[in-house]
């Protein structure tokens, strides 16, 4: 038989929901009105300080950025290349963060204390702006793809807390792995990265978000305004529209800036959908049996 609930319990219950259902509509109106405001005029956007539907719907924004005639064709060249930039970008990160992750979770490594006392003093001291920029550029990555990937190649953060994943893992997976004649790359490629999948998926999306939404780097090491990725692009129209004189028919500039946002957030919004299911815990139940 089910257990009836104490009115208390209802009552906490309910306060609970509505707590919940006020943050949840107070996060949800602001990314609204961005949509909403996108798709409205200047006129609108001034006359009314909240709105969840554009009063006189238009799209001239959108096709100010999507403007062929105009920087259009540099925006979808930039949307390219920061697709380009944010694959590869993830995958490197995951590919050193595992490699590393997994390294120092054994504890028969050689030099791993001191290893670990190198990555936290990173964590602690950096370089600062100038001496990473003239790094870059004595390694010739300076005006190059990679002088957006290498230097961020690994976040010590996100090793550290994989490395406490791998530590975690059963030792049983790998006492049977190594008794089949597995090596420690087949364990590491067998075992340990299909059952750190949750992990994986989330740094993974942590790192691609990263790498979808930095312009600054660009700015320092991009000299070739053909290489610019999205973000930048993006940030120039920005400013352009800010600094520009003509009349608001001519450049939306408050309407341009909502659509700016929008096109910059959702396209990596639609990578939420497919990582999801690899963020619920418990992958590793009924790993070890008996």
């Amino acid at each position: 038989m089910f257990k009836r609930k104490l009115a208390s319990d209802v009552v906490m219950d309910l306060i609970v929901y509505v707590i919940l259902t006020i943050l949840a509509i107070l996060m949800v109106i602001p990314f609204i009105y961005v949509i909403a405001a996108s798709f409205a005029t200047e006129a609108d956007i001034l006359s009314s300080p909240l709105f969840l539907f554009p009063p006189h719907p238009t799209v001239a924004a959108y096709k100010q950025i999507f403007d062929m005639s105009g920087m259009g064709a540099q925006v979808i060249r930039s949307l390219c290349v920061s697709i380009v930039i944010t694959l590869v970008g993830t995958f490197i990160n995951l590919f050193f963060t595992t490699t590393m992750a997994y390294g120092l979770s054994r504890s028969n490594l050689v030099g791993k204390k001191i290893v670990l006392n190198m990555v936290l003093f990173t964590m602690v001291f950096g370089g600062g702006m100038i001496p990473t920029f003239l790094l870059v550029k004595s390694l010739g990555m300076y005006d190059s793809y990679w002088s957006l990937i290498i230097p961020g190649a690994i976040s010590a953060y996100n090793m550290l807390i994989i490395r406490n994943f791998f530590m975690d893992l059963p030792a049983g997976l790998e006492e049977a792995a190594s008794i089949d004649g597995c090596t420690d790359i087949g364990i590491f490629i067998k075992i340990a990265l299909p059952l750190s999948l949750p992990a994986l998926a989330t740094f993974g999306l942590f790192y691609a978000v990263g790498h979808w939404n930095a312009y600054f780097d660009a700015l320092l090491y991009l000299n070739d305004q053909k290489k610019y990725p999205f973000q930048l692009v993006l940030r120039n129209m920005v400013m352009l529209s800010t600094e520009n004189t003509t009349n608001d028919e001519e450049l939306p500039k408050e309407s341009l800036k909502m659509a700016v946002i929008v096109v910059g957030t959702v396209p990596i919004l639609c990578v939420y959908p497919f990582l999801q299911k690899h963020f619920a815990a418990g992958v590793m139940v009924g790993a070890i049996k008996g």
